[in-house]
């Protein structure tokens, strides 16, 4: 049996090992593939892997050996599904394996907004310490979390784990799902409100909902003059949930106080991004997934996926 994982680097740039997936068949790995040699590429494998690389209908009806599709992510929006169900493959996901590092990373964002660590390390290095008048200088204001209102959009298991984290900080949590959720998950200090509420009450909003038609680009001018005075918003969910040209605006009135996201609409970034030029703004490489903890967590399920489609119960299947 012949396996092919098209766009292997960014889950595994050495640091891991493909030894289960080498087990289960003759394997093939490529760092990246360009999408017109996806085809040739895979060939005449009944098993493909591929985290960011489309596989299209146009693909499928190239490789007639194929079975089953391995999305090496969460989301599975480079597979034609509707076309893969049609034909009989299975597609299936890595579920919940980022839900620990994605909440930390959230975090690592929002602390970062609040009190400039990176760049106040920098100007020590850069000698404005050792040149200051008084003992201790800061460049930016800073925020303390304690009292402040956590919105969060999409309260699965990555927004449930910041949730958490936020209260930690005693910081209250309101949190909008378009999904029931169920009593258990709740815990002190945390509520579920409206959206408008999310908009109106909350002192951080951070988007932790799916890129549905229905969520896409829910961070907006006419959401924004609903929210506080100075609100900070983070994503590290998907980037085509923000107006980028509405935040960076926002961001230059002051209306937004700060933003930091790990995701953006067009990726690897579009060098006239508007939100490059904007100020109080962090963007990062989407990275948030990207702990080794987290790449390996991914990899086991990756495998444990393969063989339960191998012994006939697949799981983690996705579908229209």
């Amino acid at each position: 049996m012949k396996i092919v994982v098209l766009d292997g680097y960014t889950e595994n740039p050495g640091d891991l090992s493909w030894e289960g997936l080498e087990r289960l068949g003759e394997l093939k790995v490529y760092d990246r593939t360009p999408s017109e040699l996806c085809a040739e590429r895979i060939g005449d494998a009944e098993i493909v892997f591929s985290n960011k690389t489309p596989i299209t209908e146009d693909v499928m009806a190239q490789c007639g050996a194929l079975k089953y599709i391995g999305v090496l992510a969460t989301g599975y929006n480079v597979i034609d599904v509707t076309a893969a169900t049609a034909r009989g493959i299975i597609v299936t996901n890595i579920p919940t394996y980022g839900t620990t590092a994605v909440a930390q990373y959230t975090m690592a964002l929002l602390l970062e907004l609040c009190h400039h660590v990176g760049e106040h390390s920098d100007c020590v290095k850069k000698g404005e310490w050792s040149s200051c008048e008084d003992w201790c200088f800061w460049k930016y204001p800073l925020v303390e979390l304690a009292d402040k209102t956590m919105g969060i959009i999409g309260f699965g298991k990555i927004g449930q784990a910041v949730g958490r984290i936020a209260r930690a900080f005693g910081m209250s949590v309101i949190f909008y799902d378009a999904f029931p959720v169920k009593e258990e998950v709740l815990f002190e200090g945390c509520r579920q409100v409206a959206m408008e509420d999310i908009f109106r009450l909350a002192d951080i909003i951070s988007l932790h909902c799916p890129l549905f038609e229905s969520t896409k680009g829910i961070i907006n001018k006419d959401n924004i003059a609903k929210m506080k005075d100075g609100v900070i918003i983070l994503n590290d969910s998907r980037g085509p949930l923000i107006v980028e040209e509405d935040l960076k605006e926002a961001l230059v009135s002051g209306k937004v106080g700060g933003a930091a996201v790990d995701v953006v609409s067009k990726e690897p970034i579009a060098l006239d991004n508007p939100l490059l030029s904007a100020p109080n703004m962090i963007i990062t490489p989407h990275i948030a997934w990207a702990p080794k903890e987290s790449r390996q967590r991914l990899m086991d399920v990756a495998v444990s996926n393969l063989q339960a489609y191998l012994k006939g119960e697949p799981c983690n299947i996705v579908g229209i």
